[in-house]
């Protein structure tokens, strides 16, 4: 995403609000031991763009494009600059019933393009410059359902911001100027019981949910008692909604049984994801957690934080401490 007046942020962030694609790849790193690893992640991010080009040429159609993000163990690893200043491991969140696991990474690659091919040939080449200096935590393939629907059946990402909003909701301000244009980012995977899900009725699942099921329109909120996942995940503290921007995508194998939805969540605020989470597995009063996840269990949690595309581009020529 380019900087522009109306968005308030001097210099050029990454694209992490890049247009809804119908493939994704979410690739999880660790960094190797060693300052020769870290030299090497720092050549390859900034010449990722080189990366971009060379596979997107093919067919500037498909909009590949690719987000990189910075766990906090990596952070002073690549670079000497202050880190974000929320920036941490991913907490976990244990609920009275569920609970949201935190599973390691150093480096988060957000692959999207309209077309598998490009996303799979970026994937390939980036692998091929980062080397044996990074080995493969978690590797999953996404895909569009329908009309943007995840694989229980409903629409997914309604509540994403739109126009300028996108940038206050997304980008880091004023308030932490070492890192301005940068964005927090949080990933993981739920793993659905789809049988167990597809034996309720449709009104059971809508009131989970809180939205219909066939024309997506809300629910009123509960006045009493249990809330749905909709009311849970919307955060507002004095009156004042914050939003965050989600490119979820479903992924999964008929084959195999398995069928999941891979939540990446970027925002202005890390505490505003952490309160989604902590609304959904404790619940909101504590006990009256998210019934969503009686039927969507998560596997992983990661933290992250996408700085500027400014910062990517300088990161091999940055002198570290000793």
């Amino acid at each position: 995403m380019s900087s522009s007046p109306s968005r308030r942020v001097p210099i050029e962030s990454q694209n992490v609000d890049a247009p809804l694609t119908s493939s994704a790849t979410f690739l999880v790193l660790r960094i190797a031991e060693g300052a020769d690893a870290a030299a090497s992640v720092r050549d390859a991010i900034s010449g990722m763009d080189d990366i971009v080009k060379n596979v997107g040429f093919r067919d500037l159609d498909a909009m590949l494009s690719c987000t990189v993000g910075i766990g906090s163990a990596a952070w002073p690893r690549l670079t000497a600059r202050r880190a974000p200043a929320e920036l941490h491991p991913f907490a976990p969140v244990v609920g009275p019933v569920h609970t949201a696991p935190s599973t390691p990474g150093d480096l988060l690659f957000h692959i999207r393009a309209n077309r598998q091919d490009l996303v799979f040939e970026f994937e390939r080449q980036l692998l091929d410059a980062l080397g044996d200096s990074v080995t493969v935590v978690d590797e999953t393939a996404g895909f569009r359902y329908f009309d943007v629907r995840d694989l229980l059946g409903f629409v997914d990402g309604t509540a994403n911001p739109v126009g300028n909003s996108v940038a206050d909701s997304t980008l880091v301000g004023a308030e932490d100027g070492d890192n301005v244009g940068g964005s927090y980012v949080v990933v993981q995977k739920y793993l659905h019981e789809l049988d167990r899900w597809q034996s309720l009725t449709t009104e059971q699942q809508e009131a989970i949910i809180g939205r219909k099921k066939a024309d997506n329109v809300e629910l009123d909120d509960a006045v009493a008692g249990q809330k749905s996942h909709k009311t849970l995940a919307t955060i507002v503290v004095d009156g004042v909604e914050h939003d965050i921007l989600r490119d979820n995508m479903p992924f999964g194998s008929p084959g195999s049984s398995s069928f999941g939805t891979y939540f990446i969540g970027y925002s202005r605020y890390l505490w505003v994801i952490e309160k989604m989470l902590e609304n959904m597995f404790i619940g909101d009063p504590p006990g009256a957690y998210d019934r969503l996840l009686d039927f969507s269990n998560a596997t992983t949690g990661c933290v992250f934080f996408a700085p500027s595309a400014d910062f990517l581009g300088r990161l091999a020529d940055e002198q570290l401490p000793a």
